[in-house]
């Protein structure tokens, strides 16, 4: 088992996949309570959801869980949301504040799983969005993820459709987030929000540098939006998801066409 796959493009634009692998090690399955077996967690889908809809494009994949370690923290463990119930490097705990381990894993272990997943990831990704930039002057990384809509322990009430993160507009240049936002809010049926409950996770946060030619955005899509239901099986609504992907094709296809724009500026 590799832990990260790579599919090189020649666009400026280079998806990010943290949470869509399944992969646990034996040791990590075996320490798990049959709750943390069940992997709900994942972001289900979402690799195929984006295949497809931009000629060209990199992404980079962790094809391990994020029950091993979350690629899409801090290796320090520093919290995202300080103050606000959240998973950490290694969640303790699922989505619904519910006990995932039978058995813990020490610092140690923590330490050990960081280097052999967290690192190779994030070594993979960094040197994707360099050789995309070095291409064009400028690359965007879009982050690519997918939640339950409806989780009281993480925020109160339903969660809109689109929820795209900038860190406040920190992480990209705004016309990057203004490009991806009106696309949102002019999709029918749908609702949206710009740096809602998610402002970008650690990804975003560590690669957006508007003035080093490295912009990042983050989409967190609501599962409603193609899933038959937000519970096991996990099935994908190929109806649900055919309604989708052109809204989804849409911005990428703005992002990589401004682009271009975008050399030299922050």
């Amino acid at each position: 088992m590799t832990p990260v796959e790579i599919q090189r493009g020649d666009s400026p634009i280079v998806l990010g996949l943290p949470h869509t692998g399944t992969y646990l090690p034996d040791d990590v399955r075996a320490d798990l309570n049959d709750r943390g077996r069940g992997l709900d967690d994942t972001d289900w889908h979402i690799h195929t959801l984006y295949d497809g809809l931009l000629a060209g494009v990199t992404t980079v994949r962790a094809t391990f869980h994020r029950y091993v370690i979350d690629a899409n923290r801090d290796p320090s463990g520093a919290s995202l949301y300080p103050g606000q119930n959240t998973t950490g490097l290694v969640p303790l705990t699922d989505f619904d504040g519910q006990d995932i381990w039978t058995t813990p894993p020490s610092e140690a272990t923590i330490e050990a799983r960081r280097q052999a997943y967290h690192a190779p990831y994030h070594a993979a990704l960094e040197a994707e969005l360099t050789r995309v930039r070095d291409l064009h002057g400028v690359a965007i990384l879009y982050d690519c993820h997918s939640i339950r809509s409806d989780i009281p322990f993480l925020f109160d009430g339903i969660l809109p459709n689109f929820n795209i993160g900038t860190n406040q507009g920190t992480t990209c240049a705004p016309v990057i987030e203004a490009t991806t936002r009106d696309i949102c809010a002019a999709a029918e049926g749908y609702s949206s929000v710009v740096n809602g409950r998610f402002k970008g996770g650690w990804s975003t946060r560590h690669y957006g540098r508007p003035a080093q030619g490295l912009h990042a955005i983050q989409m967190e899509l609501a599962q409603s939006t193609y899933l038959a239901h937000e519970a096991a099986p996990w099935r994908l609504d190929d109806r649900k998801a055919e309604r989708l992907r052109p809204h989804l094709g849409s911005i990428l296809a703005e992002l990589a066409s401004l682009a271009m724009t975008l050399k030299g500026t922050a």
